[in-house]
């Protein structure tokens, strides 16, 4: 009987993916705090993680170029990246990130990232466990 990893792992592959990409967008970000006319930029989560599970069950899609290519691979749709609305007045250099904002916003990220790599850590266990049984 084949496993289906995607039935197995559950939407915990999805969401790494997704932190893991805001994780890069928010110290992108934290990296700019000091270049005049940069915009600070987050992902919509629920957008995000929506696109990812509707890519799941339609299939992930990379364009081929040779016919030999395996099919597969989840990007971030451009769509789930937004501009923050800054919290504070303009400096006047145009730049609008906040970087305490931004390290609040990283650290939460961070903790949800390893949240999410717990769960996935404990479906490997239980999969390694029934595999196990399996030969027994």
């Amino acid at each position: 009987m084949a496993i289906s990893f995607d039935k197995a792992l559950g939407v915990h592959q999805h969401t790494m993916l997704i932190r893991s990409q805001r994780a890069e967008m928010l110290a992108s970000n934290i990296a700019n705090a000091d270049t005049p006319g940069y915009k600070a930029k987050d992902i919509d989560f629920a957008q995000a993680f929506k696109a990812a599970k509707s890519s799941q069950q339609r299939g992930n899609m990379m364009q081929r170029t040779d016919s030999k290519h395996l099919h597969g691979g989840s990007q971030l749709n451009n769509s789930v990246e937004l501009f923050r609305n800054p919290n504070q007045a303009d400096t006047g250099d145009g730049n609008s990130v906040d970087i305490q904002v931004e390290r609040n916003l990283y650290v939460q990220n961070a903790l949800e990232y390893q949240a999410s790599l717990q769960f996935l850590t404990g479906k490997f266990k239980g999969l390694k466990k029934a595999l196990g049984s399996q030969g027994a």
